[in-house]
């Protein structure tokens, strides 16, 4: 078992920057990514780390803009957002798996990582 608690979200005005952290607690995580979902629309994956063999991928819509990163000590993912987007705007969840097949030539998506967190909210408007 994972649990995973989410921090860092708010709101933000466009070309703003915020920066989640994703703490986890229980067995060793293999990958933690993070999705978002905005209202009307499916979940989406946003990125992803490999603490098995540190690879990292991106979602198209956020390269160059957001960056993912691990902190073994504290057992923290974290994701810093930059010139963030009113297209940005979602709920962003922190997900776990602990095979690390899951990240290690993509992503993976959601059904992929069983075990997820409660969610924090990201706003961006002017």
């Amino acid at each position: 078992q994972v649990h995973l608690v989410e921090s860092g979200g708010g709101s933000v005005q466009p070309g703003g920057s915020l920066r989640l952290s994703c703490a986890a607690s229980g067995s060793s995580s293999a990958c933690i990514a993070w999705f978002r979902q905005a209202p009307g629309k499916e979940r989406e994956g946003v990125a992803s780390i490999s603490f098995t063999h540190g690879r990292t991928y991106y979602a198209d819509s956020v390269k160059g803009r957001f960056s993912i990163s691990q902190d073994n000590f504290k057992n923290t993912v974290s994701l810093q957002l930059n010139s963030l987007k009113s297209e940005d705007t979602a709920m962003y969840y922190c997900a776990a798996s602990l095979s690390p097949l899951t990240c290690i030539w993509n992503m993976g998506s959601a059904p992929d990582y069983p075990y997820w967190g409660q969610g924090t909210q990201v706003t961006v408007s002017s």
